[in-house]
């Protein structure tokens, strides 16, 4: 089939990686979200998916909104036959779904109806969940309501954060991706609706959303952590001042919610329940160091706490 590729992250990458390789579709251009400004200097930057495309001469498409006469016009002309979507991050109204005539297809990384938005894997995470997945759907002009064409699934590992699972995912759904554009190609697939019951709600986790709340048992600490790691990053505060903090581990020593207790080159903080081992922490303006240096490095006294926003991610 001729394809228009929607996406805008690194995690995009592996479904383009998987549809060139397979070496069955035209791959007519990309779609992505305008270049943003980052780093110091706050250049402008291409998106991942639009420097894939820049590196094998492919169009890329760069629209502030899907809807633009101009952008709508472009993809009337390439006329593609159907449009696979993985973290495009804009909403697509339904004047451009109905351009393409097998649609838009998008790969989504729950198993919908489960977490439909913008953060499934982190409040999978955050929420406890043993098992999730991924699944290929047909876009439509709700949020992550279509019919399914097709699911795996993937096993939540104690230790994994969002970062570990997603790569997972990303890897594993570009396959499935392609192997749902061989059934649409081949008129062997037909997509199945959503149940109505288990729908559960992600949006996007914000910065205030990652603050740590040392009053939760130690255990949704944990979680918090590692549903917030890499983006947007789990944090507290000491003395003032913000420190990110990699992943923690559930530890027994018996501390008051937030008290720092420092034995060799273990910091142990209390929770609501026991308390948990720090990892690395990243002080303002400083790389990233394992707990005891940075312990060592701010000189600790007694009765220090750490403490964070009273914050919770939304629920089901």
């Amino acid at each position: 089939m001729r394809l228009v590729f929607a996406g805008t992250p690194e995690v995009a990458v592996p479904a383009l990686d998987a549809i060139a390789a397979d070496g069955q579709h035209e791959i007519l251009a990309v779609l992505t979200r305008p270049d943003a400004p980052a780093g110091r200097g706050k250049k402008l930057h291409r998106s991942p998916v639009g420097a894939w495309a820049d590196e094998r001469g492919i169009e890329v498409l760069t629209p502030a909104k899907p809807r633009e006469p101009e952008f709508l016009e472009r993809l009337k002309a390439l006329a593609p036959d159907c449009v696979p979507v993985v973290a495009y991050g804009a909403l697509v109204p339904q004047v451009a779904l109905d351009i393409p005539a097998r649609g838009w297809i998008n790969l989504h990384f729950s198993l919908l109806p489960a977490w439909r938005g913008a953060a499934p894997v982190q409040h999978a995470v955050w929420h406890g969940d043993e098992v999730t997945g991924a699944c290929v759907f047909q876009l439509e002009a709700g949020l992550d309501t279509g019919p399914v064409f097709g699911t795996l699934t993937e096993t939540i590992r104690p230790k994994d954060t969002a970062g570990d699972l997603l790569g997972r995912l990303a890897l594993s759904g570009g396959e499935l991706l392609v192997q749902v554009l061989h059934g649409i190609a081949a008129d062997a697939l037909r997509a199945v609706p959503q149940p109505a019951d288990g729908v559960s709600l992600a949006p996007k986790i914000t910065v205030e959303d990652a603050g740590v709340v040392w009053t939760e048992p130690a255990f949704a600490v944990d979680r918090r952590v590692r549903a917030c790691t890499p983006a947007p990053g789990a944090w507290t505060t000491f003395r003032g001042e913000r420190i990110k903090l990699a992943p923690v581990t559930v530890a027994g020593e018996p501390l008051a919610p937030g008290e720092i207790s420092v034995q060799k080159n273990n910091v142990y903080v209390g929770t609501g329940t026991t308390s948990v081992l720090l990892g690395e922490v990243r002080a303002q303006g400083k790389k990233a160091m394992e707990a005891g240096a940075w312990a060592r490095g701010v000189r600790i006294e007694a009765g220090e706490r750490l403490g964070g926003p009273p914050s919770a991610p939304t629920s089901r």
